[in-house]
């Protein structure tokens, strides 16, 4: 009993000490005036200036090229065939056609200065049983131009433009029974060069018109025999080969896909010689064509070309081609 109230005791006079201690330590002292030192910082001083040496670095070069050029090829080839048995009572005839074009169109930019190339080549004939050869499309086509942006839609431009034929081309008639064909062109005869200078209009990618106030165009027939059965020969006089006109010329290009997988392009040319002006006078052709993509490697296309040139027949004349064929472009 004796030992267990020492140990009680003993064990209430530690709780007290340790009571007695925390409130000891709560209570705030007030060092003002006592002389207290700082125990001084093991860790190095420095009170000199600091000094940086610096540290030559080599730049870092990067091997990188603008391209400042854009282009893109499209190479089409359209096939239509026909077959008849001798007793397919519906009636028809055999035949085969096969046409093909490329396209070319190269564009560069750089700062307020662009140039753009285009080359268009169309080629097609078809043969029917019993029939000549006849051609369904036959156009050469390269135009250059050179511009310098004016202004936010207005540049002055510079325009090299080449055009004609690859093939001959023959008007058909029969006589007894029997198809014959009379050469009324060929290359070169006749060939077009227009050169151009003026100003272009150009709100967008899209559309564009040149108005070329300073238009010359010289009409070529290398082959002075066409006069015989051209008698107008291209308007370039007898015994020449060569005609030189100066003219206003309006030039409107337009180009755009108008829905999905499906393109309009269009180029409407006006000529205006000064010399006879008249509205008889006044050139007109409006190429528009159709493009239709079926899938990666297939299109459809519907082309139409209204001409008058009172130089190579009095009245309108127009072309009009369905086809359907394959289509390669690149680069894709």
């Amino acid at each position: 009993m004796k030992n267990f109230l020492a140990s009680l005791i003993i064990i209430f006079s530690l709780s007290s000490a340790k009571l007695h201690a925390q409130e000891i330590d709560t209570i705030p002292i007030n060092t003002k005036g006592m002389n207290i030192k700082l125990k001084r910082s093991p860790l190095p001083s420095r009170t000199l200036p600091l000094s940086f040496e610096p540290v030559k670095l080599r730049p870092a070069v990067v091997n990188a090229k603008v391209n400042y050029w854009k282009t893109k090829t499209a190479i089409a080839i359209n096939i239509n065939q026909a077959q008849f048995s001798d007793n397919w009572q519906g009636g028809g005839v055999n035949s085969l056609a096969v046409g093909g074009l490329l396209n070319y169109k190269a564009e560069y930019n750089k700062n307020s200065y662009s140039y753009v190339t285009e080359l268009i080549l169309q080629y097609g004939k078809v043969k029917n049983k019993g029939q000549l050869q006849k051609k369904t499309n036959d156009r050469i086509f390269w135009d250059n131009k050179a511009s310098f942006q004016l202004s936010k839609n207005w540049y002055f431009f510079g325009s090299l433009n080449f055009e004609s034929q690859f093939d001959n081309g023959y008007s058909y008639s029969t006589v007894n029974g029997s198809e014959t064909a009379t050469l009324i062109s060929r290359f070169m005869g006749p060939g077009y060069l227009t050169e151009s200078i003026g100003f272009e209009y150009k709100p967008n990618k899209y559309f564009s018109t040149r108005i070329g106030t300073g238009t010359a165009r010289q009409t070529f027939v290398l082959d002075r025999n066409l006069i015989k059965t051209n008698p107008k020969n291209f308007g370039v006089d007898s015994g020449k080969v060569f005609r030189n006109e100066l003219a206003f010329q309006i030039v409107a290009a337009f180009d755009k896909d108008i829905f999905t997988n499906t393109n309009l392009k269009a180029r409407y040319a006006m000529f205006i010689p000064y010399e006879n002006i008249g509205w008889l006078q006044i050139d007109h052709r409006l190429d528009v064509a159709l493009t239709a993509k079926i899938n990666r490697f297939m299109n459809t296309s519907l082309t139409g070309v209204i001409l008058f040139d009172k130089d190579t027949n009095p009245k309108v004349q127009a072309s009009q081609t369905l086809a359907l064929g394959f289509a390669f472009v690149f680069p894709r």
